[in-house]
């Protein structure tokens, strides 16, 4: 019997040291996978932010976090490692100016919105802009030789370029190999946070043509309770058949008062979990697939997004962890179900919402409307339909789901269903110009005029009889005529002034049309860069670009719109060279 004891012992012991073995390697993967030491703060200051990782974007998941800058411009960015610049990209829109830098562990890190480079980079980036007269450069890549740099090397400068909406610094981490984008947090960038998420509204769907809330068949946006602090619950609901959830959820971390997204949502009933899902890593490929992860018809329709706690069978997100039934809930007859949804940030700060519901089949008369059109859409099927002067053309797998469209054309407005319906291509979209004469065509453009008081230029190819585009968006398009040519103004000074303390130019140019195309200016009859801040609608110029000959200067800059409408504005000023 001793021996017995003694071998129980040992094998007690042996699996004690497997476990040991099996836990020390698990964390020691975890800190090779997601090195907490190796990147520092890529700003000087700490940290704070005003959008986390996955957070839900129009038509995306947010890639990055955006680290406050204290409503500054101009802050030093610092490389987080060693590493080199890979790339660079300067663009009107999206990140603005930004910089990649790639480091030696497998991980690339990315910083947009900059006001400008570190000097030597600067100087190089404004060397392609001179040679190709342009101010946005493409993607520029570099060898690891080129551009070098140390950990806590200044490398950029924080800014608001492109589509910011207002200073701060977007930072992203990338595995270098496949692009896939990384939750930032993961890597030991720590800001405070102790506060839960807050859930504002849940709403409940029948999920089939049987099932019903509440005695009806249709969703249900349901009130909030809060009971403590992180805790919600709501009225009890009866149901029948398959049915879903949806949460309106935020987060806010302290010392910022912005409305962040959440890190995972979670879902149990009667205590065995559902759904699960959170924004560890996403690829870009995928994150199209928001449209389907939140109500879309919902946030077209009053822009507020519910996040689903079931999956859409065209979904291919890979953030969902071991779904049972996709996250649908059947509930039967006579039956009472407990639901809890959770909710927590990076840091597991946690807020729950209980639901109660009671299995009750409803003797209501509900007759659904049929859903028929004379356009019925097979989502596997290439479709293409013409009425009037109007064609639309539909790829294969253009639609989710088959769908029967709401299609006509009215007084030349083209109604191509509602925008409240998500593409996963593009379709494309044709007007027959015919009837129109040579100049009119000129200054047509086809246009989104959902709000007819402000139609939305669209990119318009033209062919001789005939006008079109592409366009992931459904509603309603016409053709828009624009004759006024875009204004420009130039600041600060008249003509024929003296601007010797001046250090820039400053232009303001706008559009009530088709909107700002391109614009050209020179200095004494030769290219000058002038960086366009859209959202002021101004247009600057540095000085400190190049050397002035003399006195008394040209300053010219041609500003045209989508249709080709062009304003040209030249004044004369003086200024001496000031070493």
């Amino acid at each position: 019997m001793i021996f017995t004891i003694f071998v129980e012992n040992i094998y007690i012991l042996k699996q004690t040291l497997l476990l040991f073995t099996f836990l020390s390697t698990f964390f020691t993967f975890s800190q090779e996978k997601y090195p907490q030491t190796y990147f520092r703060n890529p700003l000087g200051i700490p940290t704070v932010l005003a959008g986390t990782f996955g957070e839900l974007r129009s038509n995306h998941f947010h890639s990055g976090v955006d680290i406050k800058t204290q409503g500054r411009e101009g802050l030093k960015v610092y490389a987080p490692a060693d590493g080199y610049v890979s790339r660079i990209k300067v663009s009107q829109y999206g990140y603005g100016k930004a910089l990649y830098v790639t480091h030696p562990n497998g991980f690339t890190t990315v910083y947009g919105h900059l006001s400008k480079y570190a000097d030597k980079i600067q100087k190089y980036v404004k060397s392609v802009q001179y040679k190709k007269e342009l101010y946005e450069t493409g993607n520029l890549f570099f060898k690891e030789d080129q551009f070098p740099v140390k950990k806590g090397e200044i490398i950029a400068f924080s800014g608001d370029t492109g589509s910011s909406g207002g200073p701060h610094l977007h930072f992203e981490v990338r595995n270098t190999k496949t692009e896939n984008i990384i939750n930032p947090l993961f890597f030991g960038l720590k800001p405070v946070d102790t506060k839960p998420p807050t859930f504002l509204a849940l709403k409940v769907y029948p999920l089939n043509k049987n099932a019903r809330v509440n005695n009806k068949n249709k969703s249900t946006v349901v009130s909030l309770k809060s009971i403590a602090k992180g805790k919600y619950k709501v009225d009890k609901i009866s149901a029948s058949g398959t049915i879903g959830f949806s949460v309106n959820v935020f987060d806010q971390l302290d010392k910022a008062s912005n409305k962040n997204g959440i890190y995972s949502l979670e879902m149990f009933v009667n205590g065995k979990r559902y759904y699960h899902h959170d924004v560890e890593t996403f690829s870009f490929a995928e994150s199209k697939y928001i449209n389907l992860h939140i109500d879309y018809p919902h946030y077209k329709k009053y822009s507020k997004k519910y996040q689903k706690t079931y999956k859409e069978s065209a979904n291919k997100l890979s953030t969902y962890k071991e779904l049972i039934n996709n996250g649908r809930v059947n509930i039967k007859n006579e039956l009472n179900y407990n639901v809890e949804i959770i909710a927590k940030d990076y840091e597991e700060n946690t807020s729950s919402l209980k639901i109660s519901i009671a299995g009750k089949e409803s003797n209501a008369i509900f007759t659904q409307p049929k859903d028929t059109t004379a356009y019925k859409i097979i989502a596997k099927n290439f479709y293409k339909f013409t009425q009037k002067n109007v064609t639309v053309a539909f790829p294969k797998n253009t639609f989710y789901d088959d769908v029967y469209l709401d299609f006509k054309v009215d007084k030349g407005v083209a109604k191509i269903h509602t925008p409240t319906i998500p593409l996963d291509k593009s379709f494309t979209l044709t007007f027959n110009v015919s009837k129109y004469s040579e100049a009119e065509k000129q200054q047509l453009y086809i246009a989104n005029v959902e709000n007819p008081k402000y139609p939305w230029y669209q990119y318009t190819r033209k062919k001789d009889s005939t006008f079109y585009t592409t366009t992931k968006t459904l509603g309603k398009y016409a053709l828009v005529s624009d004759t006024h040519k875009p204004k420009v103004n130039i600041l600060y000074f008249k003509n024929n002034q003296w601007i010797s303390k001046s250090k820039t130019i400053k232009v303001k140019i706008s559009d009530i049309g088709s909107g700002i195309k391109d614009y050209r200016a020179t200095l004494d009859g030769k290219w000058i860069l002038m960086e366009y801040n859209h959202k002021k609608r101004i247009l600057t110029y540095n000085f400190s670009d190049k050397k002035l000959v003399g006195s008394k200067h040209i300053f010219k800059i041609v500003v045209s719109d989508n249709v080709g409408n062009t304003n040209t504005l030249s004044t004369t000023f003086f200024k001496k060279q000031v070493n």
